[in-house]
C-alpha cells in the first residue's frame, strides 16, 4: 500500500478519519493525502445572470476556500510526526466525483472517509459520498463512523 486518501469534511466524523487514516499510513509506511472537497460556486447561466450581478456568492466562496484551507492545515497537527510528507488537498466539485477523480489521478491503494449514520431517508433524500464510494470506487474504501456524540 503506497498512497492512502483521507477524505474529510470537517464534521464529528473527522477525528476518527484522520485517526485511522494515520495508524494505517505509519504502519503501511503509505503517502498520506488528507483531502477535501469544496461545492462548487453556483451559476447562474440558466437564470440569464452572471457571478458579477451576485458578488456576494463569490465572497462566500472565497471565504469557504480561505477557510477549509485553514481547517486541513490544522489537521496536519493531528497526524502523527511518524507519518511525514502528508499532503492536504482542496479541490472543488461535487464530493463524490471529485472524490473519484482524484483517487484515479492519484493512484490511491485506499480511501478512508465518514459515515454520519443518517437514516433511510436522508440518504434516498440527500444521497450518500459514502455509499457512492463503497458503490462506485475501484479501490478499497474504509467507512469510519461518526463518533457518538
Amino acid at each position: 500500500m503506497k498512497t492512502i486518501i483521507a477524505a474529510v469534511d470537517f464534521s464529528n466524523a473527522t477525528p476518527g478519519i484522520i485517526a485511522m487514516a494515520t495508524s494505517l499510513a505509519k504502519a503501511y509506511g503509505a503517502q498520506l493525502h488528507l483531502l477535501h472537497v469544496l461545492e462548487p460556486e453556483p451559476t447562474y447561466t440558466a437564470y440569464g445572470f452572471t457571478p458579477d450581478e451576485f458578488p456576494a456568492m463569490h465572497t462566500f466562496q472565497e471565504e469557504a476556500k480561505r477557510r477549509a484551507t485553514h481547517k486541513l492545515e490544522e489537521l496536519l497537527t493531528h497526524v502523527d510526526s511518524a507519518v511525514p510528507g502528508v499532503i492536504t488537498r482542496l479541490v472543488e466539485g461535487s464530493p463524490l466525483h471529485a472524490l473519484l477523480q482524484y483517487v484515479k489521478e492519484n493512484h490511491a491503494d485506499l480511501v478512508i472517509l465518514g459515515s454520519h449514520g443518517h437514516g433511510v431517508v436522508a440518504s434516498l433524500l440527500l444521497g450518500s459520498v459514502a455509499e457512492g464510494m463503497v458503490r462506485k470506487a475501484e479501490v478499497p474504501t474504509l467507512v469510519v463512523p461518526a463518533a457518538s456524540a
